[in-house]
């Protein structure tokens, strides 16, 4: 229900060799505006001292200012090690003002080697960001990433902290104290952490994940907006760190009003794969500007980086606590349930494509019988949502040996998963052509318009366009040349691809070669595949294409992406969370549990109608208006 779009400008702040102190890295920033301008802290690392003892540089915490938030200058080391328990480094800063101090929470490391007692949180205090006044010990344990509320919650200070950061189980926890002092009294966080689990935020969703405090909250009128860092499989060698979102109630921050199910953002541009410490985001700030939220983070532990989400977007997303995305599901659905009387779609129906033709809605959808042998049902639809029309018989079946069932075979074979698209007076349909044995290929069929509207069936002989042994499916054709050429958009294995063809003879013309335009995103809700869902929509924008996503537990969502109009190839725009999940019965229970999966779109004027498959058993359909797709990205 919202994209999150990088800055063209990452890396913003990198390591600097002129500046001894900052020539290794600079990364994990945090934001304040002040006089108009916008100050950022930073983590700064030195190149290692040949002569010292430690194998790594030493960090400080540096500071520079900018006025359009991309070009930064006065860059200076502000907070440096001078005590005992941060002699051996100032990490990670986080900076809140509140009144006429800007308090700068930062990681204080007091050992060499580094080890869990000798991590802790420190604060240093300034009025004008030139000089620090004062400098405290935070907390007696060991902790990370503390950041204050940027105002006092019932008369009180507010701090989001991680406790045993290095000692897992971390736990994201609240303190507040009632006056300054106590943000460093000994005496109150010797109480507090007894009773740690009072305070402790369950954000946690098993005991292999990590997190840890990222930005300091943003007050909306919603709630206090928190981006925090999770890692998933945080024990293994297949860390996956991603950015989350939580929204803690405005007078209680202890109550999470909603929380992300997946990351928000994950490691996918090379400044985020290659550096120090490699396929690392990790949020240290953000601000709100212009009902937009900018989230800044370090890339790798080793630049400074920004990212865009829309304010509204996130908001109606974490409020959303029955994932109902942004769709409308009809009161009607199931539309096409199974017909136990009709032995060709005894099982299931499922998968539709749809077309508008002469003021009705065709709904061409995978029909499966009780032998698992799929063909191609039609229904019809005169308002969009309820079926008006269905025919007795299959409309297309099974004909080549490449879908036939070989003899014997009883799992899955046959016609599946269609897609239809007009062009000119034709209708092209592809689908999967599947005979149980060899790997599943893509077909494609035509009919002439005129014979589909009248029920003359007269499909055109099906061909192959797949090679053999490469698992290809999800395909369908942009219904208009582009630059003299089609495009078909196909999945690969994981991957949603695209291929240029000078024609739709496809006696001669065949998928070999794969222009990667979308991938999976590991550790997000589609992290394990994406296909295409339905043929792209054309909008003023670009091309609007829904795609299905499944996350590691095997779900299928929804969620959508903008491509270029002049080059579909190239991804303009894509959501960061579903637009549609499996929330209801017949899309959580069936032959394959939570699945929602369009196989065809229909525009009425500003409203989209959406056919899918509801956990390979029945038919549903949903609107969502384009404005708000359009909105979203």
């Amino acid at each position: 229900m919202f994209t999150v779009e990088r800055s063209n400008h990452n890396p913003i702040l990198k390591p600097d060799h002129r500046h001894p102190w900052e020539a290794k890295a600079v990364f994990n920033w945090s934001p304040v505006i002040h006089k108009g301008k916008l100050y950022c802290v930073y983590r700064a690392q030195a190149e290692r001292d040949q002569l010292g003892e430690m194998e790594v540089g030493t960090s400080t915490i540096g500071c520079a200012v900018s006025r359009d938030g991309v070009h930064f200058k006065n860059r200076r080391q502000l907070i440096m090690p001078e005590e005992e328990w941060e002699k051996y480094g100032c990490e990670d800063p986080r900076i809140t003002k509140i009144g006429s101090k800007f308090y700068i929470f930062y990681t204080a490391l007091s050992k060499y080697p580094f080890e869990a007692d000798g991590i802790k949180v420190a604060v240093a205090i300034t009025r004008d960001l030139q000089k620090v006044t004062e400098k405290h010990l935070v907390t007696p344990f060991n902790a990370k990433a503390m950041t204050l509320f940027p105002e006092k919650i019932n008369g009180k200070f507010m701090a989001l902290l991680t406790a045993n950061t290095d000692r897992p189980p971390a736990k994201i926890a609240l303190a507040q104290f009632n006056e300054e002092e106590d943000m460093w009294s000994q005496d109150f966080w010797g109480q507090w952490y007894e009773k740690i689990d009072d305070h402790t935020l369950d954000v946690q969703r098993d005991d292999n994940e990590h997190v840890e405090v990222g930005a300091a909250p943003i007050k909306t009128k919603d709630g206090w907006l928190c981006f925090y860092s999770h890692i998933q499989r945080y024990f293994t060698e297949q860390k996956v760190f991603g950015i989350e979102a939580l929204l803690l109630d405005l007078k209680n921050p202890q109550e999470i009003i909603g929380r992300t199910k997946f990351p928000v953002m994950i490691p996918e541009m090379m400044y985020e794969k290659t550096g120090q410490i490699p396929n690392v985001v990790f949020p240290s700030g953000s601000i709100e500007r212009k009902n937009a939220v900018e989230i800044f983070y370090g890339a790798t532990d080793n630049t400074c980086c920004k990212a865009e989400v829309s304010l509204s977007g996130i908001l109606t997303h974490l409020k959303d606590k029955k994932g109902v995305g942004a769709v409308t599901r009809s009161m009607n659905n199931p539309i096409i349930e199974p017909l136990p009387n009709h032995d060709w779609e005894a099982r299931a129906t499922f998968n539709p494509a749809a077309i508008n033709c002469e003021g009705k809605t065709h709904i061409l959808y995978r029909a499966m019988s009780m032998d698992n042998t799929s063909t191609i049902g039609y229904a019809a639809s005169e308002d969009g949502l309820s079926i008006t029309e269905r025919l007795d018989e299959p409309v297309y079946a099974p004909r080549e040996d490449f879908e036939k069932k070989i003899a014997g075979g009883q799992g899955n074979s046959g016609c599946e998963d269609p897609r239809v698209v007009l062009i000119g007076n034709t209708i092209y349909m592809t689908y999967t052509a599947y005979d149980g044995v060899h790997m599943p290929r893509v077909a494609v069929t035509t009919i002439r318009k005129s014979d589909f509207i009248a029920k003359n069936w007269n499909w055109s002989k099906p061909t192959l366009i797949s090679p053999p042994g490469v698992m290809d499916k999800n395909t369908c054709i942009i219904p208009k040349k582009i630059n003299g050429r089609y495009l078909l958009l196909h999945r690969i294995e994981t991957t949603i691809c695209g291929q240029y063809l000078p024609s739709l003879n496809f006696e001669e013309e065949k998928l070999s070669s794969c222009i990667e335009i979308l991938k999976r995103r590991p550790g997000m809700w589609d992290g394990v595949k994406v296909g295409i869902t339905a043929p792209p929509i054309e909008t003023d924008y670009g091309w609007l294409l829904l795609y299905h996503g499944v996350s590691e537990r095997g779900e299928y969502r929804v969620g959508a992406a903008m491509l270029d109009s002049e080059k579909p190839t190239n991804v303009l725009a894509r959501t960061a969370a579903p637009i549609m999940e499996p929330i209801m019965e017949y899309e959580q229970i069936g032959q394959v549990n939570n699945v929602v999966f369009p196989c065809g779109t229909v525009r009425h004027g500003n409203t989209i109608f959406i056919y899918y498959g509801g956990a390979d058993s029945v038919v549903g359909v949903a609107t969502v208006k384009l404005t708000d797709l359009i909105n979203m990205m």
